[in-house]
């Protein structure tokens, strides 16, 4: 295999890892390279075009040429979960079994359930495993634990579950004892792992963001639009980036605090403004301060679903406790520039 497409996937067809009645599965073959292809993927992931299009077919693939006592590994279905594992891989001869996560990464998935128990056995009886391999044992992400019962699969399989390290980089050394030490086991959430979610949050609010800001150019003048822009830059850039040095532990509160920060200079431009009633830039200065922190923690709301710091029940109560505030915000900051807008044309100000 010396083409690019070769050395990717050879791929196995539809039915490699579903409910069919093949009574012979494929067995699909894959490599440790990453190919530019694979890399160019890769960025467009990180950047959320086709955001739900970056996976592999589910099933069981063959890494190099394993036997019958190889390993088998268990990933999701997103390229970018199966090409760490399989990179992690280099110079193994391994089985990697592929679960249907619909293409999501196999912490979120673990969390929907779609890495979880019931796909695990599924693949483990459509692709005929137990036929293939002896030990009858599969190495699981760690991260992929909260969405699999061992005992469950034990019971239903046969296959006894082993839960690798956190991150597929750590794979070499684990595999040498396959014990897992305590830095192996511990999840972090370093500047860089921050920083790579900022592009597809930054997508997902650009266009409403350009839209806003050129609107607020045209109805309340360059000030407000870089306003608009300041508190997407804030919400989508700053906050992950600064998470750990913003005191307090909600999302939520902590995207008040930056807001707030990042409204000040804002309310200071609006109250020096020479040209406006002292009642209309003190209007203008009280909407920056409402809006700004509103806007900024409600983006910071959409990191919780990327780092372990949070759980579920906790953003269930953030959301039920600070999105009405925000909303409430939102609302009269609104409602402020709006009669401001008014006042100026009808010549108020």
């Amino acid at each position: 295999m010396t083409d690019d497409k070769s050395a990717e996937i050879s791929c196995c067809g539809p039915d490699c890892c579903s409910t069919g009645n093949a009574s012979e599965p494929e067995i699909c073959t894959t490599t440790s390279k990453i190919t530019p292809k694979n890399r160019f993927d890769h960025f467009l992931a990180r950047w959320g075009v086709n955001r739900m299009g970056h996976r592999v077919e589910p099933g069981l693939y063959r890494l190099g040429d394993p036997t019958p006592d190889s390993e088998v590994f268990a990933s999701a279905n997103y390229t970018l979960s199966f090409d760490s594992l399989r990179s992690a891989l280099d110079g193994r001869n391994a089985w990697i079994l592929v679960l249907d996560t619909k293409g999501i990464n196999v912490w979120c998935a673990a969390g929907k359930g779609t890495f979880g128990t019931d796909e695990l056995v599924r693949c483990i009886e459509s692709t005929g495993l137990a036929g293939i391999v002896r030990h009858h044992k599969i190495i699981l992400p760690q991260l992929g634990a909260p969405g699999v019962s061992w005992q469950e699969v034990v019971r239903r399989s046969g296959f006894t579950v082993e839960y690798g390290p956190v991150r597929a980089r750590d794979l070499p050394a684990y595999l040498k004892t396959h014990t897992a030490t305590a830095e192996m086991r511990r999840v972090q959430f370093p500047l860089r792992d921050r920083l790579v979610l900022i592009p597809v949050e930054l997508v997902h609010v650009a266009l409403p963001a350009i839209a806003a800001a050129i609107a607020l150019f045209f109805l309340a003048g360059p000030t407000s639009a870089l306003a608009a822009i300041a508190a997407v830059f804030a919400g989508t850039v700053l906050f992950p980036a600064l998470l750990p040095f913003i005191p307090t532990h909600d999302f939520s509160t902590k995207g008040f605090i930056l807001g707030a920060i990042v409204a000040i200079p804002f309310a200071v431009s609006f109250i020096s403004e020479p040209v406006l009633p002292v009642w209309a830039k003190t209007l203008a200065a009280i909407t920056s301060l409402f809006i700004i922190p509103a806007v900024t923690a409600y983006l910071a709301l959409n990191f919780t679903g990327s780092t372990t710091s949070t759980s579920r029940t906790g953003v269930k109560k953030e959301i039920f406790r600070y999105v009405p505030v925000m909303a409430c915000m939102a609302g009269c900051g609104v409602a402020m520039g709006i009669l401001l807008g008014v006042s100026r044309l009808i010549g108020w100000v």
